[in-house]
């Protein structure tokens, strides 16, 4: 995890991730974020024209995207991964986001257990708009599976590398909660001020969930539990969290 840089014409600061995804971003003073579902996933290219369509709508510009979910039809091999990648962020880099090398936009990709989208979609996206009063600042998580990131391959280092056993998804658990933690903390904030606590796996929580997530604050606005598997083939369990006042579907 790198620095927070602040992107000063967008209205927000992010924390350095790998070049596909920042950790994580949060609205400087006078902006906040908002975010926006789609009500059913919406295939990649078609949702970037609606998402530019929405911003143009409320005179926002395309740097006020900052954070987005993502569904994908099935995990990715590590290559497949890196292909997939270079899309998405060219258009990033079209949008004028994605700039020498550095990606300020937060992210989660996740593949749906169940009834998955033929091909990668959109969720939900979040953007950043001028704040109209003084209210709890806002930010969002990007999601993180059980793996330090910028380290080379992911089945290297991953926690306990496919092992599924009730035991070792606790551990993989523990230490995504606390990726979550530090990100929150780069950014200045911590689980008293999150609203919302999403988790993405298909394997059973449940042991753990009272002293893992709700004893260290985790699930003050509750839990949203994906039954979907994280977008690396070596991950099984993956977590992002955000505080965002203004939610709406679309």
């Amino acid at each position: 995890m790198g620095q927070t840089i602040v992107f000063s014409e967008a209205g927000y600061r992010y924390v350095e991730g790998v070049f596909q995804y920042s950790a994580g971003v949060a609205a400087e003073q006078g902006f906040e974020i908002e975010r926006v579902r789609f009500h059913a996933p919406v295939p990649l290219a078609e949702g970037f024209e609606r998402i530019e369509a929405y911003l143009r709508a409320l005179n926002l510009p395309l740097n006020a995207f900052c954070a987005c979910e993502l569904r994908s039809p099935a995990p990715f091999t590590e290559s497949g991964f890196e292909a997939f990648n270079r899309i998405y962020v060219g258009t990033l880099e079209k949008w004028g986001i994605f700039r020498d090398g550095r990606n300020p936009v937060a992210r989660s990709n996740v593949c749906p257990e169940l009834d998955p989208p033929s091909v990668p979609s959109f969720y939900a996206f979040s953007h950043v708009v001028p704040a109209t009063d003084r209210g709890r600042p806002t930010f969002v998580v990007a999601g993180s599976g059980e793996c330090p990131e910028g380290l080379g391959g992911y089945a290297e280092h991953a926690i306990r590398l496919g092992d599924r056993s009730p035991d070792a998804i606790h551990e993989k658990a523990r230490w995504v909660l606390g990726e979550m933690e530090r990100r929150m903390a780069a950014l200045g904030f911590t689980w008293s001020d999150a609203t919302s606590s999403q988790l993405y796996t298909v394997y059973d929580v449940h042991p753990f969930v009272g002293d893992e997530m709700v004893r260290r604050g985790a699930m003050r606005g509750g839990l949203t539990w994906h039954f979907v598997r994280p977008p690396i083939d070596a991950l099984d369990y993956e977590m992002d969290v955000r505080g965002i006042r203004v939610e709406r579907v679309i």
